[in-house]
């Protein structure tokens, strides 16, 4: 019997076909680290400047994502949005379109477009003082469209457009109508509005606490190692807990190299300590579980190898893809939150 998709199949789906919809000659690159980039958005030419009163500079960005000119992302207050270009992008017109839409937001007598927008939001009952709220990100100021006013300006441009009604804006309209486009948002930048990521995070620190420095002197563990790791995942929506101790499959990777590269010949033995699970996890029944810390000295090769090997090496690819409990967009997104980056230079 074919299996059933499940939720997250579906947003998935539903962000692939716009894609398509968006750029369907194009080839699908592959999304990396530097898919996740905020496009900075030029104001509008001609135009009356936008000012800082439309927005909340006090918000910040808790998660944005850029992927295939879709630039999107989650407030601090957990409001999904679009940013300009990717509005623009979805709609099928020029970004200075949606610029004047802001620009002319309050403008009275309101301009049909404005008019007709404001209207398709008044059916649903909400009121938005600006079509877009500023945020400063990076030193940098930011034009965030919240869901309900990107489906708002995209249903004008499939329906109510007269004559500038767009092909692309009438496909993604059928695609992300309702709140589609508000769970695509989430899911492709990894956020859980629903607030259950504290739960992993729960099972997380409960380890930390019993296995704080509990590793000798002179000595590191994996477990305190892989904290970003394990937060990173947690971050993309991992359910990290009793199934799934990614600190276990890196320390065994990592025992392979130490054997086979002879890095005791170099730093010195291993040693051994012991390391407790929280009682809520079956692998408590057998606490203490005595696992190998390593020399000091070993951890600038640890982390190399950790960088070029279990990364850049697919080992940590190869491990999510075998929990059936990772979606593949969570799979995704840890890799490339984990993925180095360079560094940039002036």
């Amino acid at each position: 019997m074919a299996k059933k998709p499940s939720h997250i199949d579906r947003i998935d789906a539903t962000f692939d076909e716009v894609v398509r919809a968006i750029a369907p000659k194009a080839k699908k690159k592959e999304i990396t680290i530097m898919d996740r980039k905020i496009n900075v958005l030029a104001q509008s030419v001609g135009q009356k400047e936008i000012g800082s009163d439309q927005g909340n500079l006090d918000l910040g960005i808790e998660r944005e994502r850029d992927i295939e000119g879709i630039g999107m992302g989650v407030l601090s207050d957990g409001t999904p949005y679009l940013n300009q270009r990717g509005l623009a992008a979805l709609c099928g017109v020029q970004n200075a379109h949606i610029g004047t839409i802001s620009s002319q937001w309050d403008d009275t007598p309101a301009k049909p477009r404005i008019a007709t927008i404001k209207g398709i939001l008044g059916d649903i009952g909400i009121e938005f003082p600006s079509a877009h709220i500023e945020v400063m990100h990076k030193g940098v100021v930011h034009y965030c469209y919240p869901a309900e006013v990107s489906i708002a300006i995209l249903e004008y441009y499939a329906m109510d457009a007269g004559s500038n009604v767009q092909p692309e804006a009438r496909k993604n309209f059928r695609i992300l109508a309702g709140s589609k486009l508000r769970d695509m948002i989430y899911s492709q930048v990894g956020y859980d509005p629903t607030g259950s990521v504290s739960e992993p995070l729960r099972k997380w620190h409960e380890r930390i606490e019993l296995n704080h420095q509990s590793a000798p002197s002179g000595y590191f563990s994996i477990f305190n190692e892989a904290h970003t790791v394990i937060y990173e995942l947690i971050m993309a929506g991992a359910q990290i807990g009793e199934k799934m101790v990614p600190d276990i499959s890196i320390g065994q990777h990592w025992a392979k190299y130490w054997d086979a590269q002879n890095l005791d010949e170099r730093f010195g033995d291993r040693e051994k300590f012991p390391h407790r699970y929280p009682q809520d996890h079956p692998q408590a029944k057998s606490n203490p579980q005595i696992a190998n810390c390593y020399p000091l000295d070993a951890l600038g090769e640890y982390r190399r190898w950790l960088q070029d090997d279990y990364f850049a090496g697919g080992k940590f690819a190869g491990y999510l893809k075998g929990k059936k409990e990772i979606p593949p967009s969570v799979a995704q997104l840890a890799i490339d939150r984990l993925s180095p980056t360079l560094i940039e230079r002036e």
